[in-house]
Parts: structure tokens; sequence; C-alpha cells
């Protein structure tokens, strides 16, 4: 499951982090991402996708979208989540350890 999506340290997006770790084949991402015409940056180590908000996808799963705009951050990890096939955002209130 990907924590909720929350604005990064820096304000400059948001960010889905999932937990546990599940590292993406950026190679597969890539594939999928470029058969649905959809432009994609290969930095090895990440992608660099040009959805609507650009997004930063990681080998760890980790996925920064490039807005301030939490709609639109819901929108394409929605998206994404379709396309790739990836875990939900766990729920609010959902149970599990606290975090601090």
């Amino acid at each position: 499951m990907y924590r909720r999506l929350r604005l990064c340290s820096h304000n400059g997006g948001y960010e889905a982090i999932p937990e546990p770790p599940t590292p993406l084949d950026l190679g597969a991402v890539r594939a999928v991402l470029e058969a649905q015409g959809i432009p994609v940056i290969d930095a090895r180590v990440m992608l660099i996708a040009s959805l609507d908000p650009e997004v930063t996808i990681s080998r760890a799963g980790r996925l920064l979208f490039k807005t301030q705009d939490a709609p639109t951050a819901e929108k394409a990890f929605g998206r994404l989540r379709t396309l790739l096939g990836l875990p939900g955002i766990e729920e609010e209130g959902a149970a599990g350890p606290a975090r601090g």
C-alpha cells in the first residue's frame, strides 16, 4: 500500500511512498507509459513521465508529483495506479502502528 499523498518537505510537490518498499521494474514501467503515448525521460535510476502533472518514478516505487494542488496529484496517482497496477493508498484511520 502507498501512504497517503503528502506535501513534500520543500512544498514543491506531492509524494506517494510505498510501505513496505515496492521495487519497480523501470523498463517495464517505461514501456507501459510509452505504449499509452506518455513521453518518458529515462534517467536510469528514475523515470520522469510527462503526465499532468509531471511525475518522477523511482526504482523504490516512490512517486513525486510536481504540483502543489492535492486534487491534481490524486488524479495523476489514480491514472498511474490504473496503468501500472499499483496498490492503493491506505485509508485514513486504518489499523496499524502510529507514525510520528
